[in-house]
């Protein structure tokens, strides 16, 4: 994460994506450790943003269930011979 030059809002990931997110900030506030600076715990107030949930409250994961589920949806539409290959 690197500090905006214009304001408080931090930058979460690289390139475009960074800046979509930037905009969606609307207030941040440190949780915990603020003696580590940028590398503390933050609490941000976002507005239009979209997020992708990559682990639910129940601990699944969208990493190993999306596989799986990709691997069947694929298998439905190809033809049996090109499954065997």
């Amino acid at each position: 994460m690197w500090p905006c030059k214009r304001s408080k809002r931090r930058r979460l990931s690289d390139g475009g994506a960074a800046y979509l997110i930037s905009k969606a900030i609307q207030s941040a506030r440190v949780l915990a450790f603020a003696d580590l600076g940028m590398e503390a715990i933050y609490e941000f107030e976002v507005k239009d943003m979209p997020v992708t949930v990559a682990v639910d409250s129940l601990g699944s994961s969208v990493h190993q269930t999306g596989p799986a589920e990709w691997q069947a949806r694929i298998a439905q539409h190809l033809p049996y011979t090109a499954i065997l290959q």
